[in-house]
């Protein structure tokens, strides 16, 4: 089944709650776990919703989640980012297919490094003590809301 009145306002939702994810997570330095509980159970909805078989594609992005969440949990693991930004991420993950989530990956790992720049330069010139934290979730929402324009922006894809 397609429905795209209902797909749209899906996505919308998705667009807003990132924006606001990226928000909280300037201030805070958190992404709760009920949003990215949210954002996950969501995802199969959304596939309902603009026709994306649960089987085997639904199962595809499942897998490809798991594999972003182990591959942050990397980076967790060497301190390079929270579990909320690991968990987010993977939520994000189901509502791409395989290829698009690869890109995400791409343009999370380029604005994280972009914002690292920004937050270490930022601390030095502040001469604050101690090391520097990254409000990871703005790059994984930059990615996201990245993706989620190229339906509307990019024609040709």
């Amino acid at each position: 089944m397609t429905n795209d009145g209902f797909t749209l306002v899906l996505l919308g939702l998705l667009a807003l709650t990132l924006v606001w994810i990226a928000v909280v997570d300037l201030r805070t330095l958190t992404i709760s776990n009920r949003v990215n509980l949210a954002i996950a159970l969501a995802a199969p909805l959304y596939w309902w919703s603009a026709g994306v078989a649960f089987w085997p594609d639904g199962g595809i992005r499942v897998g490809v989640a798991v594999a972003v969440f182990l591959l942050f949990a990397i980076a967790f693991y060497v301190g390079a980012m929270g579990g909320g930004d690991v968990k987010l991420a993977a939520a994000l993950a189901l509502w791409f297919p395989p290829a698009a989530t690869l890109l995400l990956v791409v343009l999370t790992s380029l604005a994280g490094g972009v914002l690292t720049l920004i937050v270490m330069g930022t601390h030095r010139a502040c001469k604050k003590e101690g090391r520097p934290e990254v409000p990871y979730g703005v790059a994984i929402a930059f990615g996201g809301l990245w993706l989620l324009a190229q339906r509307f922006l990019n024609h040709f894809a």
